[in-house]
């Protein structure tokens, strides 16, 4: 086993004191101290080379693999393995080279400053990453602790909160937690007004109003909350179909005729870090699509401008793989080849050919073939009747 000669140190905004006399030893025998500027501030004493973070940033791993034969210690904020530098450098350095020395995180010492029990609240991050991905959460009287991505954040997910009904969610937000300039911010969503400092941690109190959307991360949302031409897997079919798709931990999806992108965007709403591709030939479709996820809290949704199975060339191998449309046995047999063991794939018809389609699939690979009918009650004149949708043959299997 190689022997550790890279130790990535945690700090707080107590500096050198809140480490540990191993810690410290660690920094104090270092050749090199690579970190932001403020790390660098808060060991001042330590006598090292000192290297800033590297630009662009994913070039840190180069920068730490020509530095391999040095004592190399890398600074970083709170817990480095809780949403911080600490889990790339991890994945790219071979077992026994790295030692972590945890600090107290920022979720630990907002969820401390509130009185919050950690298990009971969301934990997010929206650092360097897009902030609608904090959008899914927002659900009565859920509580959740946001790492923000600038002083402009809050005032987003204020934005965000306001627009969906929580006006009167309650917000907090912390700064130089631990340090001797702590400062926290209160106030209501919908008058949210302070200016923040940039580094800072989010505490929210949803709070639902009489018109609040209700949006659970399981499927089945209401079609009303899709920009769609009409052409969309709807409600109840849909959630039938991502049962069978079984969404998970950072799962890939492909979504072949992604249309509005329904499928895709309760898909990645529905487990953590779960991604996406959608497939689409219209321009109309992917642009309510990419509209439709920004407001749903997937704007990681990938789409491509294509048909299969051309477009399915170079793609990252999918977990799971949904045939809206454009059904085929070249289609299928392209995407099953891809399809990782273990991987699901569904496929949906409603007309009488690709029915047909389902159907030799079907008796050639086994699996489960549904029908899915529904009807949904509407006025007749002055009363009211049953008016069925078009009834959707359905055809699941999981690759063995």
């Amino acid at each position: 086993m190689t022997a550790p000669w890279l130790h990535v140190i945690g700090i707080g905004e107590d500096g050198l004191d809140g480490l540990s006399p191993a810690t410290i030893a660690v920094l104090e025998t270092a050749d090199v101290i690579i970190g932001g500027d403020r790390h660098h501030k808060l060991t001042p004493t330590i006598k090292a080379e000192r290297i800033s973070w590297p630009s662009p940033f994913d070039a840190l791993i180069d920068l730490l693999q020509s530095l391999r034969g040095k004592r190399v210690a890398v600074l970083a904020t709170g817990d480095p393995l809780w949403y911080s530098v600490g889990a790339r450098i991890g994945r790219a350095m071979e077992e026994g080279e790295i030692v972590f020395h945890p600090q107290l995180s920022a979720f630990q010492l907002a969820a401390s400053r509130m009185g919050w029990s950690m298990p009971d609240i969301e934990l997010l991050t929206v650092h360097g990453r897009p902030v609608e991905q904090m959008i899914p959460f927002i659900q009565p009287e859920v509580r959740m602790i946001v790492l923000t991505t600038g002083s402009k954040t809050p005032a987003q997910i204020a934005g965000f909160l306001t627009e969906r009904g929580y006006g009167q969610s309650r917000l907090t937000v912390l700064a130089a937690m631990g340090g001797k300039d702590e400062l926290r911010f209160d106030g209501i969503a919908e008058s949210w007004a302070h200016e923040v400092p940039e580094f800072n941690t989010m505490a929210v109190e949803c709070i639902a109003g009489p018109d609040a959307a209700l949006l659970p991360r399981v499927p089945g949302l209401s079609d009303d909350n899709f920009v769609s031409d009409g052409t969309m897997t709807k409600q109840e079919v849909r959630a039938v179909t991502l049962a069978k798709l079984m969404p998970m931990r950072g799962a890939l999806l492909w979504d072949i005729g992604s249309g509005s992108g329904s499928v895709a965007i309760e898909w990645m709403r529905s487990a953590p870090h779960a991604m996406a591709i959608g497939i689409e030939q219209k321009d109309e479709r992917r642009a309510m699509a990419a509209t439709n996820a920004a407001r749903l809290g997937t704007p990681k949704l990938q789409l491509i401008n294509g048909t299969a199975p051309s477009a399915l060339e170079g793609l990252a191998r999918p977990d799971a793989v949904f045939i809206g449309g454009g059904l085929s046995q070249e289609v299928f047999d392209v995407a099953f080849a891809a399809l990782k063991t273990h991987g699901r794939l569904v496929a949906n018809a409603v007309t009488l050919e690709s029915e047909a389609e389902l159907m030799r699939l079907y008796a050639k690979h086994g699996g489960e073939l549904v029908r899915l009918s529904v009807e949904r009650a509407s006025p007749v004149g002055r009363l009211t009747g049953w008016r069925p949708a078009m009834t959707v043959t359905q055809w699941s299997l999981i690759k063995r």
